[in-house]
């Protein structure tokens, strides 16, 4: 497996507050963290590298080859929350950073299965065959708008409430969070971002420049396409296949 990633600050903000990391544990076996940060002049920016290099550093000290799947996903869940401890407790010491947060993408891949913890709005896809399937819901209050029948998925697209998250690490001394498993196959792509990104490609161009390019071309292409629609937001994209 490969994996390739990247972050843009835009065309808009001064700041990039999206953060990500990835590693390689084996040919068979990678793993990736993508965060969207949100709050305070700082706060954003603080809260996703926070949660990034928690996250990284723990998986990487704690993760033992013989785990089953059942220990990766509760691994992977534990330090989330653990993440999302360490943000809380540097919000509550500090004034300023006070409800800071951040998103959280965090996708292991090992042999045939991806494992997905999610919060926030960031995305995890998954590309076969020239399909696209999203793995994760946004939590949203558009989306929940949506579970409702009170939007169309296309209403949904152009809301104006639609980057009100429902869900972020730091925010509070808990969160609940989504876990995610899926099957992986020789061929298919995993595409996992920030809002950033996905509000700005559609799943159409998404499918399209991932069977069209590899390695850093892929990952170039797609924030391309992103400040073509007027990269209002930062964006941050990473590719697994």
């Amino acid at each position: 497996m490969e994996v390739f990633s990247k972050s843009d600050v835009g065309l808009v903000r001064t700041q990039n507050q999206d953060d990500f990391r990835f590693g390689i544990i084996s040919p068979s076996c990678v793993w990736a963290v993508v965060c969207d940060g949100m709050g305070g002049a700082n706060g954003g920016n603080i809260a996703s590298s926070t949660a990034v290099e928690y996250i990284s550093e723990k998986i990487t000290d704690l993760y033992k080859s013989d785990m089953t799947k059942e220990q990766i996903g509760e691994l992977m869940a534990e330090i989330v929350l653990q993440a999302n401890n360490r943000i809380f407790e540097l919000a509550s010491h500090d004034a300023e950073l006070a409800g800071m947060g951040t998103t959280c993408e965090f996708v292991f891949v090992k042999d045939t299965t991806v494992h997905v913890v999610h919060v926030g709005d960031s995305r995890t896809y998954a590309i076969r065959g020239g399909k696209i399937k999203q793995l994760t819901e946004d939590h949203s209050v558009v989306q929940e708008m949506v579970r409702r029948g009170e939007l169309t998925y296309e209403e949904a697209q152009h809301h104006p409430n639609k980057n009100f998250i429902t869900r972020a690490l730091g925010v509070k001394a808990s969160v609940r969070l989504d876990y995610i498993e899926a099957n992986f196959i020789y061929g298919d792509v995993l595409l996992i971002c920030s809002d950033g990104l996905s509000n700005h490609v559609s799943t159409g161009d998404m499918v399209k420049i991932c069977h069209e390019n590899r390695g850093e071309d892929l990952i170039n292409k797609l924030i391309d396409c992103a400040k073509e629609d007027g990269g209002y937001d930062n964006i941050t994209a990473t590719v697994i296949y």
